[in-house]
């Protein structure tokens, strides 16, 4: 249980390899041949046997035989046989490299495995490799060398070719996994399997495309928690979908919901090929957060301006120094330097030149990043140039790049900057292309460290009311909501809308519009009619009776001849809004798959569709993400003073965006949305129309299932007494919890550190504490005890701090039907019935999670645990693995 579950198959001591009879290589497979070479070119660490499934014996004689992996290579009519023998000798992970296997025959596969409880990847794949323990199990290409990059690929043949490009660009691997069309060790478990890898310290992932968003984006984001990732995903199309009922639906596509998983994820996605190593090699370097503001040194000016170019066409900032700055660096720089925009040195730079330049703009606050271009110049030594970085290097506490140009010359110096891990590039929009790449990583880590529960701090939103109009539609067979029936769901939100009131005839209408005051606005109602401008049924700034009347007629004339089949249920009257100088922008929802509900926001008004400015966020939502997102969109620029205009009121949009999470999350039968336009200045919001698509919601939905990323589950913060006074608060623990955790382990006393470690350690590795505080709640859970205690400094100042003070948590086995436990309470609060409590409460999660089993390993000579357990109904026995560990175990069903 220490281990991961998939170290059998990645990191086994003994593989069997079933790859034909050496005697008959006329009748082996092109695959089996390929395999075999690959296994014996290198000396792998552990035991490595052929066997032939044809060979003759018993099954006695197989009983003796075992092995952690079997890596099969044959003929699709002989692979089910040889997967059969592998469990018969206990495997407990198989590969199955082969090509041709329809989805019939991998059903029957997967069962067996499944059966047999081997962890199976393939079939159709081309296997994986682990250099360091020489083991090629697969036919993606000859051995790689090793380094701290990992590559989990869909696809067969690139992976060939990365591995391919890798050798002649000596990039090396802690693992290379091709994943193919039908395999049960699916990428998320590959992910996750990396994420505890201690040999890989970035990730590159190139993708097809997923089945399961919420397993694949837990794994994604536990993976990019603890180090770099990188993605690069085929089957970018072009947005828009003509079935859809909403402008959402219209200009919402797919590549661009998978952009927002991604930065909610913390990765970083990558556009080409190219840029997928010089990525992961800027992001290994595990850089501080920087910001998108980027100072160029450079000795030519042409290859500056170029650079400089390209920041402004990826939205980056260029930094410059102050004119305090830029006098003090002048007098250790070339006379003819220019330090006014780029850092340009000129030809007569020098390495101390180039030194002196790079130091000032890392010590300049306004700087984030520093990106240094050298041009060969006659009578210029550019490796001499790059030997004064790498003595810099050091020194610096912001990102450094490079972009040697040219070749001839420059081949040294390169390898002088590869040798002291300072990335170089060939071109200057390569150098600028990584530096977005270590900027959009950072901003993306701190969108992956917001977790929000499902609704807000805001006042209490009418949920059941919502629920029961939206059901009530669903009743009567629509999903199609008027405008009446949207904004009323709006207003259950505490979302402002606009007073609108339904006429059927022209002189309800009328009296409407004179109680109303004019001017006012006519509507076409209809759930058969998406957009209403497109028929003519919105007419606006009516000012008198006559105006109601004429335009009441002519737009039930327009449309019954535009659309004779629409259901007309009548015209709504509502005020115009008197907000003159207000900005139309439009909200929206997209449902897509496999990721769920999408939160769209951008430029609202009739012409959305030309405009297509839109950004997405997955929900839920806080203030920081709400904020990020309508930084994203273009509308942003027109929300400060503009044009003459006062800023609008950014907090009441942030908080409609915060009510249409809460809508988002609470109601799983949504589908589409607009509210479009709404209103915004600086007196507030006010939402002029809205359209709300809905369908059925499976059972589940209710436990926000249906979203990609699980709520915070604030619901299940608890007050408890505590034996001998006192009282903590216990709930589920949050990213924002890790300095507190922390401090927990630091002061735990070594005996206790051993038990739950079983490590000397005094304090947990960033990359575990990590793991620790970003859960998915959906396959595991964790509760942290909270005590408030008075601290008084020196100067006899009293102040209330926050300390955790026990925790339990469990994780969800691989079988996704048990789950293994951990419990540690700190020791001068044991004995006072903390430990047993969190410990029925863990259970009681996982319980109504529908896991059936919960079991946990404890150290023999802990008696203390073992006595809690026993008092807990749990069953305790020997562990076979290791005599040093009782395994407990208890049923939760």
């Amino acid at each position: 249980m220490d281990k991961h579950f998939l170290t059998p198959l990645f990191s086994p001591s003994s593989v069997v390899v079933f790859a034909g009879s050496t005697d008959k290589r006329a009748t082996v497979s092109q695959h089996s041949q390929a395999l075999s070479h690959a296994l014996r070119a290198q000396r792998f660490a552990g035991s490595l046997v052929f066997l032939d499934i044809h060979a003759s014996g018993t099954l006695a004689d197989l009983a003796d035989a075992h092995a952690d992996l079997a890596v099969i290579a044959l003929p699709p009519e002989e692979v089910g046989a040889a997967l059969e023998i592998a469990a018969r000798i206990k495997c407990r992970a198989a590969v199955v490299i082969s090509s041709g296997i329809g989805a019939a025959q991998a059903a029957q596969l997967h069962a067996i495995a499944r059966r047999d409880g081997m962890h199976l990847l393939g079939p159709n794949c081309l296997g994986f490799q682990r250099p360091h323990l020489q083991l090629n199990a697969g036919v993606v290409g000859p051995m790689c060398a090793q380094g701290s990059l990992a590559l989990v690929s869909q696809s067969g043949a690139l992976t060939s070719s990365i591995v391919d490009w890798a050798k002649k660009n000596a990039v090396g691997f802690s693992t290379v996994v091709s994943l193919g069309p039908n395999t049960v060790v699916d990428m998320a478990q590959v992910l996750d399997f990396l994420a505890s890898d201690t040999r890989t310290q970035s990730i590159v992932v190139y993708l097809e495309g997923i089945s399961n968003a919420r397993r694949f984006m837990s794994a994604l984001r536990a993976a990019a928690n603890a180090k770099p990732v990188v993605v690069l995903k085929a089957g970018r199309r072009a947005a828009g979908n003509q079935a859809a009922l909403t402008h959402s639906g219209s200009i919402v596509g797919s590549d661009q919901v998978f952009d927002a998983a991604l930065r909610r994820a913390g990765a970083v996605r990558v556009r080409s090929f190219v840029d997928l190593f010089s990525a992961a090699k800027c992001l290994a370097a595990r850089y501080r957060p920087v910001g998108r503001r980027l100072a160029i040194v450079t000795n030519g000016g042409g290859p500056g301006v170029l650079a400089a170019d390209w920041v402004s066409e990826i939205n980056l900032k260029l930094a410059c120094l102050s004119p305090d700055q830029a006098k003090a660096l002048a007098p250790l720089v070339s006379p003819q330097a220019s330090l006014a925009d780029l850092l340009d040195l000129s030809e007569d730079a020098s390495p101390a030149h180039f030194r002196a330049a790079i130091e000032a703009a890392a010590k300049a606050a306004q700087v984030d990043g520093l990106l240094v271009i050298y041009s060969p110049k006659m009578g210029a030594d550019g490796t001499a140039i790059a030997r004064a970085l790498v003595d810099a290097h050091p020194t610096l506490n912001k990102p450094l790049l490079t972009c040697w140009m040219g070749d001839a010359t420059v081949g040294e110096a390169r390898v002088v900057l590869n040798e002291a891990a300072i990335p170089t590039f060939r071109t200057p929009e390569a150098a600028v292309g990584a530096f977005d790449n270590i900027a959009s990583f950072y901003q993306n880590q701190q969108l992956l460290q917001q977790t929000p529960p499902p609704l807000s701090d805001l006042a209490k939103p009418d949920v059941e009311g919502a629920r029961m109009l939206v059901e009530s539609v669903l009743a009567e067979r629509r999903k199609v909501l008027t405008e009446m029936e949207s904004k009323a769901l709006l207003a259950a939100f505490h979302i402002p809308v606009t007073k609108t009131i339904l006429a059927r005839t022209v002189t309800e209408a009328i009296m409407i519009a004179s109680q109303l005051g004019f001017p006012v606005a006519l509507k076409i109602d209809s759930p058969d009619i998406s957009h209403k401008s497109d028929v003519q049924g919105v007419v606006l700034n009516v000012l008198n009776a006559v105006g109601v009347r004429d335009a009441f007629q002519e737009m039930m004339q327009t449309v019954a001849r535009l659309q004779p089949q629409a259901r007309i249920n009548g015209v709504t009257v509502q005020n115009m809004s008197t907000q003159r100088r207000g900005r139309e922008i439009y909200i929206g929802l997209v449902t897509d798959d496999p990721f769920g509900p999408v939160i769209a926001f951008g430029a609202g008004g009739t012409m959305i569709e030309l405009m297509n400015d839109r950004a997405m966020e997955l929900p839920p939502l806080n203030q920081f993400l709400a904020r990020r997102l309508i930084e994203r969109s273009r509308v942003a620029e027109t929300l400060g003073e503009w044009r003459g205009a006062p800023a609008v009121d950014m907090e009441a949009l942030e908080q409609v965006l915060l009510r249409v999470s809460e809508m988002v999350c609470e109601l799983p039968q949504l589908r589409e949305m607009d509210i479009n336009p709404i209103i915004i200045d600086d007196t507030g919001a006010v939402a002029v129309d809205a359209r709300i698509v809905v369908d059925n919601a499976p059972p589940t939905a209710r436990t926000y299932h249906h979203l990609a990323i699980l709520p915070y589950p604030s619901q299940h913060e608890q007050l408890w007494p505590l034996r001998g006074g006192g009282e903590c608060t216990v709930r589920p623990v949050a990213p924002d919890d890790a300095t507190m955790l922390q401090e927990f382990v630091r002061h735990l006393s070594p005996e206790s550190r051993y038990f739950r470690f079983v490590s000397s350690m005094q304090e947990l590795p960033p990359n575990m504490l990590s793991r620790f505080t970003l859960i998915d709640y959906d396959r595991e859970m964790a509760l942290i005890a909270v005590v408030k205690e008075s601290l008084t400094d020196a100067s006899g100042t009293a102040t209330e701090v926050s300390r955790v003070v026990g925790v339990s948590r469990y994780i969800t086995n691989p079988d996704r039907s048990t789950c293994e436990f951990s419990l540690v309470v700190a020791d001068d609060f044991k004995g006072r019935g903390l430990g047993s409590r969190l410990m029925l409460s863990i259970m009681d999660f996982a319980r109504e999670k529908g896991l059936t089993e919960i079991q946990g390993l404890v150290l023999a000579n802990n008696t203390t645990m073992l006595k809690l357990m026993r008092g807990l109904g749990f069953a305790v026995k020997a562990y076979p693995d290791d005599p040093d560990f009782k395994l407990v175990t208890h049923q939760l069903q």
